[in-house]
């Protein structure tokens, strides 16, 4: 089993801390992105919008989530330690599971055969909807 990513949290309060801390990151990557793709300043002003940085804040956020990844052992371990709710998508006859468990009592997980990258990015995806966009 191992870990890939570095968010993890103890409370909302953190979660929410943390968000804001990749704010400007998130600024600084949408800025360099733009100078890349030779936009002027009025394509920039146009084209860079509240929402485009908020996303790429979520996408940032929800890029550094610490998700663990192991075998369907190592996670049925975990779970029957884990006091709260887990939402797990996959099949449960596949071998290797990615998961994350949340700051409130929830954790989501999916299962995986091959496609450990393919399945932590959605993982990730899955844990920012279901267990942050409502607290940050």
């Amino acid at each position: 089993m191992h870990t890939a990513g570095t968010f993890s949290f103890e409370s909302a309060d953190d979660a929410r801390e943390q968000y804001e801390s990749v704010g400007p990151a998130a600024q600084t990557v949408i800025r360099e992105v733009a100078k890349a793709m030779a936009f002027d300043r009025e394509e920039y002003d146009e084209r860079v919008t509240g929402d485009v940085v908020e996303t790429a804040r979520d996408a940032l956020f929800a890029s550094l989530l610490a998700v663990r990844v192991g075998s369907r052992e190592e996670f049925e371990d975990w779970r029957e330690s884990y006091d709260g709710e887990v939402t797990e998508t996959g099949h449960e006859d596949v071998d290797r599971v990615a998961w994350h468990a949340g700051p409130d009592g929830e954790a989501v997980a999916a299962t995986f055969q091959n496609e450990e990258d393919a399945a932590v990015a959605t993982l990730r995806r899955q844990a920012f909807g279901r267990l942050y966009r409502d607290l940050v």
